[in-house]
């Protein structure tokens, strides 16, 4: 007879028109936890699905036999960041299992992989990570971070992880209303670790984010490198100096024509000076204001998040 762990488990599993593919992931889910765990939970996070995803929750969730399966509707799109940060605040497991997609292009076997790692090693966070190319688009965001932070935690496009209560806990006292969960796992002062794994799928299967999902990560990457980067301060700065030799060389280049010729003469060089000035002033504001709207928008205005309803699947 298999001994089962003691622990309880949480999977916090991210659904937004996913009915081709949730069926198939919840049910593996349910299988690797009622398998290796005695006490189990799956909160399926709906964002805004407009398709039958939630129907297949529903139905895929009668082959549970003990684990408790609720799914999370949200009120309207959130995006994966808030929507999975919602149902983190809804587990109660000593360990949480996050998965920010339903795509499944590893074995079954790394999830717990991951767990042993995390309970074995002493690690708060480990993440698993496919054994691929990255896309061009993700390795430029990935390297600003690396080079632009202060962090020694080599950030990559990540498939799952589980966490440590310690470490939910950390972030929740750090800040509420931290937009990029990577970010904030990665500077939290507890120890992290990711593992490759190698690829069972190849990259042709793949499903490609939405229109919407697409929007949410172009914005969720700018925000992003704004907020934990100082690729904002390094412009700013950048482009103050820029224009401060401007006005010195501009300053020594007017003395020089007033002592050996008339003044009229520099009106060119003055005009695109002055082109240069406003176009740096311009892009330092631009950086100040969007510093000022995220500021704004994360402490005043925007909510963590908002949802309709929850719905206890099982008992």
């Amino acid at each position: 007879m298999k001994i089962k762990e003691k622990n309880f488990i949480s999977a916090v599993i991210y659904v937004h028109n996913a009915e081709k593919r949730i069926s198939n992931f919840l049910n593996m889910v349910i299988r690797v936890l009622e398998d290796n765990f005695d006490h189990s939970e799956i909160i399926c996070v709906n964002d805004s699905s407009d398709d039958s995803s939630v129907d297949q929750i529903r139905k895929t969730s009668a082959l549970a036999n003990n684990t408790s399966i609720s799914i999370l509707n949200m009120s309207c799109f959130h995006g994966v960041e808030i929507a999975m940060n919602a149902g983190v605040d809804l587990a109660i497991g000593d360990f949480v299992l996050e998965f920010d997609s339903t795509v499944q292009d590893y074995d079954d076997s790394q999830i717990m992989k991951i767990y042993q790692i995390a309970l074995g090693g002493g690690y708060d966070v480990v993440s698993a990570t496919a054994d691929r190319k990255q896309r061009v688009s993700s390795r430029c965001f990935y390297f600003a971070l690396e080079h632009f932070t202060r962090t020694s935690y080599k950030m990559e496009t990540e498939s799952f992880r589980i966490l440590s209560r310690r470490v939910i806990n950390r972030i929740g006292s750090m800040n509420r209303a931290i937009p990029y969960r990577k970010a904030a796992y990665a500077n939290c002062g507890l120890k992290t670790i990711r593992i490759m794994y190698p690829v069972k799928m190849p990259e042709s299967v793949k499903a490609s984010p939405d229109k919407q999902e697409k929007q949410y990560r172009k914005g969720l990457a700018l925000d992003t490198l704004i907020l934990f980067t100082d690729i904002g301060y390094l412009f700013s700065a950048g482009m103050s100096a820029f224009m401060m030799l401007m006005a010195v060389f501009m300053a020594v280049y007017s003395l020089f024509i007033y002592l050996t010729s008339h003044p009229i003469a520099g009106w060119t060089t003055t005009i695109l000076f002055l082109s240069i000035v406003f176009f740096g002033m311009f892009g330092i504001l631009t950086v100040i204001i969007k510093y000022l709207q995220l500021l704004i928008d994360l402490t005043f205005r925007r909510k963590r998040y908002s949802f309709e309803s929850i719905e206890k699947v099982t008992r």
